[in-house]
């Protein structure tokens, strides 16, 4: 077993270092990359999990939580894909350039993952900085795009691309124009590798009638956030104080047809479009009562999966989390709700 696994990974870091130093072909399919359709592709997708944003493993200050035996774990519990926040401007020196230690790691990332078979989104997560100042996000977001297409230009096509994650506030009037740039500077090496895109304001489903995407670009995945209703699950959360209030229930059926309205629109929108739905980001803060995390989270993914959606829970650890680090287990009621197998 370990064998065959330090041998994926061999071949997977030779991949890499071919991909990083050949040089792009416009519009040529790169030659270790077989095309998937987005279709297929939300379907291989499955089920996910968020991973590794808010990790000591990007900066080498304090030891890193996450290890790449996580990888295994979140294979044989079920999990098909992981989403991998990279919150990549810190890492860039004064011309853009990502530093080589924290690329250094994001291949080892990528390997860990591919080598348990699962589907890796390179999600580029600085949508905090975009939205404070996107006047520096922009030259920096293509110089992101321009240095990770190239380097996994040859990448098995299990690794995804996401331009970036909730856009919102200032970015919100510019984003359809600045995500064509963005995917322009892709396509020059990965012309027909599935990247995701998602509306604006944090990716809210009530937002998607304004995204407005390339019509002869079918490698296209469309992805929305649920966090509805977010007075039930921000409840208490510091980083949003408009929602002190705590003790807020979930489930009545009222609350059940509020989400199935919410995706019913969605999937209408999906089918009227063309277009493949990753539910890129759900779930309810700990400062609820369990028993309604559990419901809204069983319910919430049911929904996704009756509809044909990939998703990807928030998340792994940190908060929301679904697995306990310390405690090296899941955190069985969430982690239940999410793999109904597993009860």
């Amino acid at each position: 077993m370990m064998k065959r696994a330090h041998g994926v990974l061999a071949a997977v870091f030779l991949a890499l270092a071919a991909c990083a130093s050949t040089p792009s072909d416009q519009q040529t399919v790169p030659a270790g990359f077989v095309p998937i359709d987005a279709d297929d592709q939300v379907a291989a997708m499955g089920r996910g999990v968020n991973i590794i944003g808010y990790d000591p493993i990007w900066t080498g200050r304090g030891e890193p939580r996450f290890e790449m035996r996580h990888f295994e774990i979140i294979k044989d519990g079920g999990f098909q894909t992981v989403r991998v926040n990279l919150h990549a401007f810190e890492h860039m020196d004064s011309q853009n350039r990502l530093d080589a230690d924290w690329l250094a790691t994001l291949d080892r990332v990528v390997a860990g993952a591919l080598a348990q078979g699962l589907t890796v989104i390179l999600d580029e997560h600085d949508f905090n900085a975009c939205a404070e100042d996107v006047v520096a996000c922009r030259p920096k977001l293509l110089a992101f795009w321009s240095q990770i297409a190239e380097r996994y230009r040859d990448a098995p096509n299990t690794v995804v691309f996401e331009l970036l994650n909730e856009p919102n506030r200032a970015l919100d009037p510019l984003w359809n124009d600045l995500h064509p740039e963005l995917l322009a500077v892709v396509r020059q090496s990965n012309p027909t590798r599935n990247v995701i895109i998602g509306p604006i304001f944090w990716n809210n489903v009530n937002y998607l009638d304004q995204l407005v995407l390339p019509e002869d670009d079918r490698h296209l995945i469309v992805t929305v956030h649920y966090y509805l209703p977010f007075a039930f699950t921000h409840q208490g959360a510091p980083w949003t104080p408009e929602n002190p209030e705590t003790g807020i229930a979930w489930g009545s059926p009222a609350d059940r047809a509020a989400l199935a309205a919410d995706f019913d629109k969605v999937e209408a929108w999906s089918q009227r479009h063309d277009r493949p739905i990753l539910l890129g980001e759900f779930g309810v803060y700990d400062k609820a009562e369990l028993q309604y995390r559990v419901a809204w989270t069983d319910a919430v993914s049911r929904a996704a999966e009756a509809r044909g959606w990939a998703w990807t829970y928030w998340q792994f650890d940190s908060d929301f989390v679904v697995y306990d680090v310390d405690g090296d287990r899941w955190n069985t009621p969430i982690y239940q709700a999410l793999i109904p197998e597993a009860r």
